[in-house]
Formats: C-alpha cells, structure tokens, sequence
C-alpha cells in the first residue's frame, strides 16, 4: 500500500523574482489606494467638472498670450530666460502674460492627476474612465513640449495651431470623462436613473448627425488655425504668418461651420421629435446655443477688424463648442453603461 504524498510547496527559488521597480509599483499602488475612493463619490464628479473648467480655461489664457503679443514673452524653454526659470522685470508685462500662462499649465495638470488618483481604484472596474483619466493627464506633458517646440521655432503657425488641437483633444477627453462619472453618480444616487450614457432612444438619423457634427467640428477647429495663423495675431510682431488671402481661408473656414450647423438643426428636430431623454435634448439645444454664440461673435470679430476683446470671446467660444459637439455626439453614440465598483479586498 503506497504511502500518500504530501503536494510540492514551490521553494523560494521556484517563486518569480520580483524586480525593484515591481516592489516600488506595489507600494505606490497600496498607498494611492488606500487614499483614494473604492466608489464613484460626488468628489469624483466635481473633480472631473473642475478639470473640464481648467481645460478650457486654458485655451482661452493662450489665446490672451497670442493676443497681447506676449507668445515670446518668455524667449526660451523650459527656461524663461538663458538664466532664469521664470519672468524677470525687465521682461515687462509680456513676460508676465507668458510666464503666467506657463503656471497654469500646472494648475491644469494638477486637477488632471487629481481626477486620475481619484479613480485609481477603479482601474479594474470602470477601465474606460480610468483610461481616460490617463489620456487626459498624458495630454499635459504633451501640451508642454508642443509649447516649448513653439517657442523654439518663433510662433510657426502651423505649431501654433497643433498647440491649439491638443488643448481640444483634452477638453474633448474631459467631456467624456464627465458624462460617464456624471452617470455613474446618478444611478448610485437612484437605481431608478439610467445606466447609460444614452439614456434615450435615438434613430440612424440622429446617430448620423451626431456622427457629421463631430466630424465636422474637428474640420471647423483645424480650419480655425488656418484663419488664425493668416490673420494679424501671432503672439509677436516677427512671428511668422501664413501667406495666405485671409478672406478665401475665411470662407473655406466658413463653410464646414454651416454644414456642422445643419446638422445640429437636423438634430435637435430629431431629438424634439422622438421624444427622447431630458439630457438628449439639453444636450441639442446646448450644442444650437454654443454655436449661436460662436457665430455671433466670429462673425462680429471678422467684420469689426479682429479686436482683442471679441476674439477672446471667441477662445472662449471653441473650448465651448468642443464641449457641446462631444456631449452631442456622446449622448447619440456612447455604448458606455454603468458599471458597479467591485470593493478591494
């Protein structure tokens, strides 16, 4: 009669080694977790709402540096100045504007990691809004070196304008963001709410116009810098300019506005008509208005002479518009469901 054998314990050879930077990966990780919420909170949202507030905050602070001739107010980067890290006097307001905009690139970035930290436990539980909490924050070093090559080559307009786009991509990423935690929050407030993000019903009509006005928002953005790099704002007074004929990229710029338009129109008629999700239609009437705006004082800029004032208004504008063409089209095609947070053991 055989004797029964006792199963192998693996010996600590037989274990898989565990490299320092493994080690300090775990630590790292149990110290933001146990810090950091195991749920979606309110906190979760309103940090969300505040980064999508910096995002667009700082398009429109570019733009006050572009506008006020302050795009070399700092002539180098990282550094301010050959031997400094930040404005001198003799640097005068320009250097402020500059350095200025340059610190709230921090600020930016702050509430970005604030968001990613705060949903750092959720990474195997809501993996889309960790994700994009990722992207968002990969956005900020991104922006910053994409500043610094335009500094490096004197304002080029064709660096200017991807600056620009990169700014858009993340006002876009925290839009996404805000809907999804926005919905999460809901459904833990009542299980009565929704659990999607399109929380109504829609039709290949409206799916369509969604689709066209988000397409067509990021042909209206990159247009935008050519109608901009043409025009008289550069940031300095020897910043390159496109050699263009500015009423002809106007025009071309122009035309995808219409077409967005008319699509937004055919959208909200859609959406009126279906009877679709009280955020559905705030969504489409948000979007209308954003425009409206948009049109009213881009039309306004371009037939008063560009002044300084109005066209801040219009940065303004296009961080709103990327904000209202995403939760349009988000709230049409989004295949994002709540997902409940699984508790760490």
């Amino acid at each position: 009669m055989s004797t029964p054998t006792q199963p192998l314990r693996p010996s600590a050879s037989d274990e898989t080694p565990v490299s320092s930077w493994g080690r300090l990966w775990r630590k790292v990780d149990a110290g933001i977790g146990r810090l950091a919420p195991q749920d979606i909170t309110r906190t979760t949202f309103w940090l969300a709402v505040v980064s999508l507030i910096t995002e667009i905050g700082i398009i429109v602070t570019g733009g006050a540096v572009r506008l006020t001739a302050s795009g070399l107010g700092c002539p180098t980067w990282p550094t301010c100045t050959d031997d400094s890290w930040v404005n001198t006097p003799e640097m005068g307001i320009n250097g402020v504007i500059e350095f200025g905009n340059r610190l709230l690139t921090f600020v930016v970035g702050m509430a970005a990691l604030a968001v990613l930290l705060w949903v750092w436990n959720l990474r195997r539980s809501h993996p889309s809004i960790f994700w994009i909490s990722v992207g968002m924050l990969a956005c900020i070093p991104a922006q910053a070196v994409v500043g610094g090559i335009t500094v490096w080559t004197h304002l080029n307009p064709w660096v200017v304008a991807f600056h620009f786009l990169v700014s858009s991509v993340m006002v876009c990423f925290a839009t996404l963001l805000v809907n999804r935690i926005a919905a999460e929050w809901r459904h833990r407030q009542s299980e009565a709410n929704p659990t999607a993000v399109v929380d109504g019903p829609t039709s290949p009509a409206s799916r369509a116009m969604a689709w066209v006005i988000f397409v067509t928002g990021w042909v209206v953005l990159y247009l935008g810098t050519v109608v901009t790099g043409t025009g008289p704002h550069g940031g300095d007074a020897d910043a390159p300019r496109h050699d263009f004929d500015p009423l002809v990229v106007t025009r071309l710029h122009a035309f995808p506005v219409y077409v967005m338009t008319a699509a937004a129109v055919v959208l909200l008629i859609v959406v009126l008509r279906r009877q679709s999700s009280r955020l559905q239609r705030i969504s489409a009437w948000a979007l209308i208005a954003v425009i409206a705006f948009q049109g009213v004082v881009g039309y306004t800029q371009h037939l008063t002479g560009l002044p300084i004032g109005v066209v801040i208004l219009h940065m303004l504008g296009t961080g709103l518009v990327v904000w209202g063409m995403t939760t349009a089209w988000d709230r049409q095609v989004s295949d994002y469901r709540v997902r409940p947070a699984v508790p760490r053991a």
